[in-house]
C-alpha cells in the first residue's frame, strides 16, 4: 500500500504551482488547529465552525488573488457548501480523496485511528474528541466534487500523480491563464 495522505498531495500541488509563478498558500487543518482554531473540539458543532472559518480565510486569500489549497478533513457535506457558497460561482473546487478507511487506518501517522479503534477517542470526556470520522463519526462524501483522486487497496496514484490530475483540471478550466 502506498501510503499519501492530503498534506502530501497538497504540498505536491503547492510545488507545482510555485513552479509555474503561481502564488499559493496552504491552509492544513492540523496547522489551523494548533493557532486560529485551537479552542475547537472535534463535536459536530465545532467541526462545522473549524470549516467555516478555514472557508473565510480561503476567501481571504481567494480575494488577494492567492490560490488557497485548504486540507482538512471536512466531514459535513453542508459545511463544505456552506465554503462553496462564500465565493464566486466557479471559483470553489472541491477536492475529494477518495480513499478507503482501510487505506487511511494503515497510513495513521498519530496513531488516531487505533486509538478510536480501542474507544479511547470516543466519549472521553477528557478527550476533545466526541467521535472519529469513519470509525464513530460519519463522513459524508461529496455529491458534486469537481475532482475526486481516487486510491484503492494496493492501488494508488503517487502525490505528484495527483497533484497533476489537480493542475489538469485547473489548466481545463482556466485558472492557471499568465
Amino acid at each position: 500500500i502506498q501510503l499519501i495522505g492530503k498534506s502530501t498531495v497538497a504540498c505536491a500541488l503547492s510545488q507545482i504551482l510555485y513552479q509555474r509563478g503561481k502564488l499559493s498558500y496552504i491552509l492544513d487543518g492540523d496547522n489551523v488547529r494548533h493557532g486560529l482554531n485551537r479552542d475547537l473540539s472535534f463535536k459536530a458543532e465545532d467541526r462545522a465552525e473549524n470549516i467555516r472559518r478555514v472557508g473565510e480565510v480561503a476567501k481571504l486569500f481567494a480575494d488577494a488573488g492567492v490560490i488557497c489549497i485548504a486540507c482538512l478533513i471536512s466531514p459535513y457535506r453542508k459545511d463544505r457548501d456552506s465554503c462553496r457558497a462564500m465565493l464566486p460561482t466557479g471559483d470553489f473546487i472541491e477536492v475529494f480523496m477518495d480513499v478507503p478507511l482501510q487505506v487511511c487506518e494503515a497510513r495513521d501517522p498519530k496513531g488516531l485511528y487505533k486509538l478510536a479503534r480501542a474507544g479511547k477517542i470516543k466519549g472521553n470526556i477528557c478527550s476533545r474528541f466526541a467521535g472519529f470520522t469513519g470509525i464513530d463519526d460519519p463522513y459524508e462524501p461529496p455529491t458534486d466534487c469537481e475532482i475526486a483522486l481516487k486510491c484503492e487497496v494496493g492501488d494508488c496514484a503517487s502525490p505528484q500523480q495527483m497533484a497533476d490530475t489537480v493542475v489538469n483540471f485547473l489548466e481545463a478550466k482556466g485558472y492557471l491563464q499568465p
